[in-house]
């Protein structure tokens, strides 16, 4: 199967990481078409490049606060077609909440050591390429405490592991190996979370995003 070769924007203001994401990316497959160091260099390179992906640090000059992911959703606002992968040393729930605001896709989200995994990283870089959603496991944790809203409380405990799973990134068949059932239960868990959330088929089946967008929606951030 041949994999189409992403064109990157890369944000981190770490001369040396960034040399190294962007050998690191290059040996994977992917273009990195222009880099940046600060949240008005990406704001520029994103909007002459056009990329797949824009990878950006959430924190960025001059502060290091909140500069990358502030400019992670102006690029949404703006350029909405542009997938966004956002990582940073914490979880900041708040804005990974606004980031998947508005049903969103193309969205991920991971904590740096999860960027260390090269295989874990491309595999989201790719996910969000593609429209689909990619959170680190201890996002995903987070934005589901506190969880109230009517339809999430008629799902079931093992109905919510899947969900959390599937916010993760697993397939169906991933799912049934951790949580070792099989596929087909875990079919049946994923059409019973289409159902409660009343997500029918259609011809650009893309329920599992919306299964996620709305679990975490409803999360409140």
């Amino acid at each position: 199967m041949v994999t189409r070769r992403l064109r990157v924007v890369l944000a981190e203001d770490s001369v040396v990481l960034r040399d190294g994401m962007v050998e690191l990316l290059g040996a994977r497959g992917c273009e990195v078409v222009g880099t940046a160091g600060t949240e008005a260099e990406l704001l520029d390179e994103v909007a002459e490049q056009r990329p797949d992906v824009a990878v950006v640090d959430v924190r960025m000059p001059p502060t290091h606060r909140d500069e990358g992911i502030r400019a992670a959703v102006e690029i949404r606002a703006r350029m909405p077609e542009v997938g966004l992968l956002v990582f940073s040393q914490h979880v900041e729930a708040a804005w990974a909440s606004r980031l998947l605001a508005d049903g969103a896709t193309g969205v991920g989200y991971l904590l740096k050591e999860r960027v260390a995994r090269t295989s874990e990283f491309v595999d989201a870089l790719y996910r969000v390429a593609e429209g689909g959603v990619a959170l680190d496991p201890e996002v995903v944790t987070l934005m589901m405490r506190g969880v109230r809203r009517t339809r999430v409380d008629t799902l079931t405990s093992r109905e919510r592991e899947v969900l959390e799973l599937m916010a993760q990134g697993h397939s169906n068949r991933s799912i049934a190996a951790l949580l070792v059932v099989s596929e087909r239960a875990v079919g049946k868990h994923v059409a019973a979370v289409f159902g409660k959330f009343d997500l029918r088929a259609t011809h650009t089946d893309n329920r599992r995003v919306k299964a996620v967008l709305t679990y975490l929606a409803e999360s409140g951030g």
